[in-house]
């Protein structure tokens, strides 16, 4: 081991990075140096632009990589060899926002068709149901959904309710209690 590179990974030590991000960072610093087959420490700002391209263009990292690399050098630079360089010389790529696929109704209603148990199918629904599983002494744990508008300021959403609804049909008595109530969806057939 070179005493750069055993100086690198006792900065980074010094600085509290967490293991992953150190084996990520001597990683990306191998790699810059095997590119140019010298020490870092001999190669300047020109070069490690030169090695971004390279990574972008003819590796095809993705933008998230290359910001790695970017972050290992500029603590290797900054930190280990204390150039005077600061941020600006380390200019990142803009990460592209990705939006989170939307299905359609229809889509989301296939997917629940998919799902043979009504109590998976409350829970995936979500909404405002409070889920809780309760344990009495004779009988193992039970899920049980507890519809209760007050918590949340709102009426549950109505997949919640339409969900539930074949198990108050079917099983009328598994309504019980006071103010707030209780649906045993355990009980009910094929949940």
């Amino acid at each position: 081991m070179t005493p750069l590179r055993q100086r690198f990974i006792e900065d980074m030590q010094l600085r509290g990075l967490a293991p992953t991000t150190q084996r990520s960072y001597i990683h990306y610093v191998a790699g810059y140096a095997k590119f140019y087959n010298m020490s870092p420490e001999k190669l300047d700002l020109e070069a490690i632009r030169q090695y971004e391209l390279h990574m972008l263009h003819e590796q095809k990292l993705s933008p998230e990589s290359v910001n790695t690399f970017i972050s290992s050098v500029q603590f290797l630079y900054t930190v280990t060899l204390e150039m005077p360089w600061g941020k600006e010389c380390f200019p990142r790529l803009r990460v592209a926002n990705r939006l989170p696929v939307v299905l359609s109704p229809e889509e989301v209603e296939e997917f629940f068709c998919h799902i043979p148990s009504l109590k998976y199918r409350a829970l995936l629904r979500g909404g405002s149901a409070h889920l809780r599983s309760r344990c009495h002494q004779s009988e193992r744990h039970r899920l049980q959904a507890r519809i209760d508008p007050r918590g949340t300021g709102q009426r549950p959403q109505r997949p919640v309710c339409d969900a539930l609804r074949p198990a108050a049909e079917t099983a009328p008595a598994l309504l019980a209690g006071g103010p707030a109530r209780w649906l045993d969806v355990s009980l009910v057939a094929g949940a």
